[in-house]
């Protein structure tokens, strides 16, 4: 399997969006954090990778063509090199707008222990954010930090920063692609994923 798009924006930057946008496309599919529910084939692999094992990028992107969100944002320094000929997409928004969000979504999943095994904890809460997601200085940092990252080491030819809000053109001019005839997908709201995470558990061990 060949990724054509690596996301390298983190979670609640319009990823949600971005995936639909993209499989409208044609680029598709698209993985995201919630590919990986209970129940699904590809957890498991992601769950094994998370607590230390070597990764099978083959195996780990079955039946995908690009990437966007946790988990795999969190390996796009290894996947930029993995797959030289894939463009790279940055999601963004501001650092305060994007705390305001986390913060009252994915943080209070963390929070609330429903799933210490899962992606979120494991992954995002240890990994991403060095045991220290509810630090909201350092939350903003680790957030910076990656978008600096991105656009210092990718080579801007290859590299679309996208801001949450810039729709279709800048997207569809980047890939080559006519503008659909359709409105950009919103979606993913405060309010929708905090009850698809009290429905499901993404990532659960």
């Amino acid at each position: 399997m060949t990724l054509n798009v690596i996301g390298t924006g983190f979670g609640r930057t319009g990823t949600d969006s971005m995936r639909t946008a993209l499989n409208i496309l044609g680029v598709g599919p698209t993985h995201h954090m919630f590919e990986l529910e209970e129940g699904t084939p590809l957890r498991q692999p992601w769950l094994d990778l998370a607590k230390g094992a070597e990764p099978d990028w083959e195996l780990l992107f079955t039946g995908y063509h690009a990437c966007v969100d946790w988990p795999s944002a969190h390996y796009w320094r290894t996947l930029i090199d993995e797959y030289p000929d894939a463009k790279v997409l940055l999601t963004l928004r501001s650092a305060e707008s994007w705390w305001t969000s986390f913060e009252a979504t994915l943080l209070k999943h963390f929070q609330s222990g429903d799933d210490p095994d899962g992606l979120g904890v494991l992954l995002v809460a240890e990994q991403v954010f060095g045991g220290r997601p509810d630090d909201r200085g350092h939350a903003i940092a680790t957030y910076n930090r990656n978008t600096e990252e991105v656009i210092e080491t990718v080579d801007p030819e290859r590299l679309l920063v996208h801001n949450l809000g810039d729709g279709w053109d800048p997207l569809c001019n980047w890939l080559g692609i006519s503008v659909p005839e359709i409105s950009y997908p919103m979606g993913n709201t405060t309010k929708d994923l905090n009850k698809r995470l009290t429905d499901k558990h993404i990532g659960r061990s």
